[in-house]
This record gives structure tokens, C-alpha cells and sequence, in this order.
């Protein structure tokens, strides 16, 4: 298939490229320049050319596979996270004046909790933004 060769397309495809074509002349765009457009518009919109039949079941099922070798990686992130954390030990019993007096400070303990869990994430990710610079910089360096 020679490049620019527009059989992959519809003919709905088609009539909308048409169709774009048209309104960009009436702007005053150049045919060439139409043209372009015209057909950068229908794949920004539809992805390239439809197939019809099988063919566009076969598309489906590629795209399939690529969301699903990503998925394992978010796993093993996650994992890692959960092997990270810390398991509390249970508080022992306080008396009864001490409770009613601690209930004021439980707020103030979830707060600092979920301010840790935050800056346990922020200093997580400035990590693998520092490795994606340290690799990026090897990748120049091997340019």
C-alpha cells in the first residue's frame, strides 16, 4: 500500500474529510493545506483508518493486550508499596479519664497519620522522577 493511499478509510471517513476539505478552502486555506488538514482531523477523531469485518476485530484485540501488559506493572508497584508499610502495634488500655481526654488529640493524630501517608507518597514519587532523569541523562550521554 502505497503511502497516502486511502483505501483503509470508510466512506464515512471519506465524506467527513470531504467535507473539512471544503470548509478549509472557504477559509481560504490552499488545496494541499485543505487536504492535510482534512485528513489530520479524521485520524485525530477516529484513530486512522477503520477496517470493516474481522480485520477491525483483530484491531480491538492488539489494543487488548497493550492494556493488559500494563496492568502487571501498576500491580507490582502497588505491591511494593503494600510490603513497605509499617503494621502498628495495638494501643494499650488507657483509664477512663485519660480516653475522654485523648479523644481531643485523635484528630490531630489522624491528621498527622494521613500527613505521613502524603509525604511517604511525595518522597515515593520524586524518586522515580529522579531515576527517570538519571536514565533520560544516560540516554543523552549515549547520543
Amino acid at each position: 500500500m502505497p503511502r497516502g493511499d486511502k483505501s483503509a478509510y470508510t466512506d464515512k471517513q471519506k465524506r467527513q474529510a470531504e467535507h473539512i476539505e471544503e470548509s478549509e478552502r472557504e477559509r481560504g486555506a490552499s488545496e494541499g493545506t485543505a487536504e492535510r488538514i482534512a485528513w489530520a482531523t479524521v485520524n485525530k477523531q477516529d484513530g486512522g483508518g477503520k477496517r470493516s469485518g474481522s480485520a477491525r476485530k483483530a484491531t480491538k484485540k492488539v489494543a487488548k493486550k497493550t492494556a493488559a501488559k500494563k496492568t502487571p506493572a501498576k500491580k507490582a508497584a502497588t505491591r511494593k508499596t503494600a510490603a513497605k508499610k509499617v503494621v502498628k502495634k495495638a494501643p494499650a488500655k488507657v483509664p477512663a479519664k485519660k480516653a475522654a481526654a485523648g479523644k481531643a488529640t485523635q484528630k490531630s493524630a489522624s491528621r498527622s497519620t494521613a500527613a505521613k501517608k502524603a509525604a511517604k507518597t511525595r518522597a515515593a514519587k520524586k524518586a522515580v522522577r529522579r531515576t527517570a532523569a538519571k536514565k533520560a541523562a544516560r540516554t543523552r550521554a549515549g547520543n
